[in-house]
């Protein structure tokens, strides 16, 4: 056949030139594919559904002593007790769920754990200020604890949605989702609870005077319903063996589908690698929780027992302060870290800025103590307010990129996950710690910090020791974290 150059017919030499390019071609045009555009509907859908979450668990804060103290359920000594049980009941349940709801998403899909996660979620959120009694609070409480479990869902989807060319983006704005949901979420509760009280010619003899609490749960109610609209409307099925495989130029291992059934948490946990991570996400959860805990008492307690003697205003700009620094930091820092640096080798170095961060806290109490209280020129106080000021925020900073260990940990999930019929599964594990250490975290270290202060040890830091160590001890754990790369 003339028309066609055969093997036979042709010089080795033109053989090879005739090939090699193509094959070069070929095999470097997958590399050529840079970005792969995100899903962007799916990713605002997935983010307002992830703010549900937030929202439901803190709007009760600013207004849960003043719900338990109407109720008589004890004297107002002992109100802050039950508040704290209330809380308790909330974190365990989520404890005890959350692995079971994400190994149910490996199975019947991800869409069906996320709708029902959230309608559940409206419903306990509009009847917890119908409560009228302790036995109903803690039942509400529990079953919005349960309801919320379903967040390491939200994180396989994520997973799922996205590949190592657009990670970077999307986990940064995901990890700004729960820090702006805690901020809504006490604005409501604060902003609409007693609204009969404070605007009596309005609310008086209506439905509202009767159940003061009823509103801050109704606003909530529909924001979540909101977000189930749209994620009904605009959020796929993700998990693969439920949607047609869809191929992909990029290193997307976990997008295609895979035999096999979800792991169990024990077969999970020997595989090396994710029980290395786990145990440092575990650690991870106990300094953040113990940084946001003990800085909150560290501002309160008097500058001569070792704190700042803050007043509980400013307390409240520090906390404010805390999430818009976090905030800015995932939005501005953490997509250029993630798409320009190793995240094995980032999640490290982010983990090995908590010891510095509580290095730094004692450092605060010497810039207060050097206050000019009785100084006569106005401006020494002011420049020393200042001064301790900018420590806050160096302090605050520090502790925020610290915290970008979360959005790296995400992605470090997925890629350590050993099958793709168990990201959900890995992503539960991962998220019962996370929920382990926030229940015991907190009510730990206030109870070293207060030891540590009423013994007035090393000037009353004996804390700062402590937590100093244990951050020492969780990043010589994390030593093993590493990112595992597609092939």
């Amino acid at each position: 056949m003339p028309r066609f150059n055969t093997p036979s017919t042709m010089p080795s030499s033109d053989l090879d030139q005739e090939s090699q390019p193509l094959l070069d071609d070929d095999e470097t045009r997958t590399p050529r594919v840079l970005f792969t555009p995100l899903p962007k509907v799916q990713l605002v859908a997935l983010c307002l559904a992830r703010l549900s979450d937030p929202i439901a668990s803190t709007q009760i804060l600013p207004y849960i002593n003043e719900f338990l103290a109407t109720l008589h359920v004890a004297d107002p000594s002992k109100v802050g007790y039950y508040s704290g049980l209330v809380a308790s009941t909330a974190s365990v349940a989520e404890l005890i769920t959350v692995f079971q709801w994400a190994k149910f998403s490996d199975i019947v899909g991800r869409r069906p754990i996320l709708l029902s996660g959230t309608l559940g979620l409206a419903a306990a959120s509009l009847l917890f200020g119908l409560s009228g009694s302790l036995l109903q609070i803690l039942t509400l409480s529990a079953l919005t604890g349960v309801f919320i479990g379903n967040t390491s869902v939200y994180s396989a989807v994520l997973a799922e949605l996205t590949d190592s060319t657009n990670q970077a983006i999307a986990y940064s704005v995901y990890g700004c989702i729960y820090p702006l949901g805690a901020t809504v979420g006490p604005l409501i509760g604060g902003t609409l609870s007693n609204l009969a009280t404070r605007y009596p010619d309005r609310f008086r003899h209506t439905f509202l005077e009767s159940y003061p609490y009823f509103a801050p749960g109704l606003m909530c109610a529909l924001l979540i319903l909101l977000a189930l609209i749209s994620m009904y409307l605009f959020l796929q099925e993700t998990l693969p063996c439920k949607k047609e495989p869809v191929g992909t130029p990029n290193d997307t291992p976990m997008l295609l589908p895979s035999p096999g059934g979800p792991m169990t948490i024990r077969e999970l946990l020997e595989v090396p690698r994710i029980r290395i991570l786990t145990a440092s996400t575990c650690g991870l959860s106990f300094l953040y929780s113990g940084f946001r805990v003990t800085f909150v008492l560290f501002a309160y307690t008097p500058i001569k027992m070792g704190g700042l003697g803050f007043s509980v205003a400013e307390i409240g700009y520090i906390m404010s302060m805390l999430s818009a620094i976090f905030v800015l930091l995932q939005l501005l820092l953490a997509p250029h870290l993630l798409r320009r640096f190793d995240i094995g080798r980032l999640y490290k170095f982010c983990m090995g800025l908590w010891p510095l961060a509580f290095i730094l806290i004692p450092v605060l109490n010497v810039i207060a103590r050097l206050d000019p209280a009785e100084g006569p020129v106005q401006n020494e106080a002011t420049t020393h307010k200042i001064g301790l000021w900018v420590g806050i925020a160096v302090v605050l900073t520090c502790s925020g990129v610290a915290s970008l260990c979360f959005s790296a940990k995400l992605i470090l999930v997925r890629s350590n996950c050993p099958s793709p019929a168990s990201l959900g599964a890995a992503n539960g594990l991962n998220q019962s710690v996370l929920a382990l250490a926030r229940c015991v975290g907190p009510t730990l270290v206030s109870v070293i910090f207060a030891a540590s202060v009423d013994a007035g040890i090393l000037g009353g830091h004996l804390w700062v020791v402590v937590m100093i160590f244990t951050s020492l001890f969780v990043c010589y754990i994390s030593r093993g974290v590493e990112h595992v790369k597609d092939k």
